[in-house]
């Protein structure tokens, strides 16, 4: 992921790296103030220890600072990144936690989950919210006691894990309503980062226009159009904004086509 492209502050994937198809935003610019805000307390989250939790809307670009946060860190392990709303909740204690052997008729052989995976690394937990509340207890537990215990399992295996979490809804909310465990939001909240949407930060739209038309008029083979006066002034209203919101690149390719 690189800070600078086309002479703008920009996080997205390197070419060498392929975009994840877990990520529906594929680029951020930190243009517009609320945007410079975030890249600062993002830089000074990213070298820190505490556990994050990113609060913005689906297709904002969470997984991306989410990534640039394992990259910032001095972590040498893996980045998982795990939707939660994915996780059967049958099985959302293995998954997460790891099996042993013999625990399930079909498990000849143990596995480590995703806990495991993420070991000396980074594990990011997309729509946190979505965890069962025993999964929430377990989590936490895992969290402040740096071990995890195996469906199965006799002992806990030691586990050093950084979580970053997402969520695109108010946990304190949650919280009120009991769906969300009170002490794991608070366990969170030492890392708070929000994620405006893109209607919020509109002095970011001219910079990301001009990204998606380089990189798709370089992908097609054509030369980079210029963006018109009117397409120019139009980028500055939050109707342009909320339109290209969570779309990536699909509505890159209506920009370039507009005002190409």
């Amino acid at each position: 992921m690189s800070f600078e492209t086309f002479g703008q502050p920009l996080l997205t994937f390197p070419d060498a790296e392929k975009s994840p198809l877990s990520i529906r935003a594929k680029a951020l610019v930190f243009v517009d103030p609320r945007s410079r805000q975030l890249r600062e307390d993002l830089e000074q989250l990213a070298t820190r220890s505490v556990s994050v939790l990113i609060r913005g809307e689906t297709g904002t670009g969470k997984e991306l600072l989410a990534r640039h946060i394992h990259r910032a860190s001095d972590r040498g392990g893996l980045f998982v990144s795990v939707n939660c709303g994915a996780i059967s909740p049958t099985y959302a204690d293995a998954e997460l936690f790891g099996y042993a052997a013999g625990s399930y008729s079909s498990s000849a052989s143990s596995r480590a989950g995703w806990f495991g995976s993420a070991n000396g690394g980074t594990l990011y937990l997309d729509e946190i919210g979505d965890l069962p509340l025993p999964i929430q207890i377990k989590l936490l537990a895992a969290l402040e006691n740096h071990e995890v215990t195996r469906v199965g399992a006799h002992q806990p295996s030691p586990v050093d894990v950084r979580l970053v979490a997402a969520t695109s809804i108010d946990l304190a909310q949650a919280v009120a309503a009991g769906k969300f465990h009170e002490r794991l939001y608070h366990y969170l909240s030492e890392g708070p980062l929000e994620l405006p949407a893109l209607r919020e930060r509109t002095g970011d739209i001219l910079s990301l226009a001009e990204y998606f038309l380089g990189i798709y008029s370089q992908r097609l083979d054509l030369p980079v159009p210029l963006i018109s006066e009117s397409g120019t002034a139009c980028a500055g209203a939050s109707q342009l904004a909320g339109q290209y919101q969570g779309a990536g690149e699909r509505h890159s390719l209506c920009i370039a086509g507009q005002y190409g």
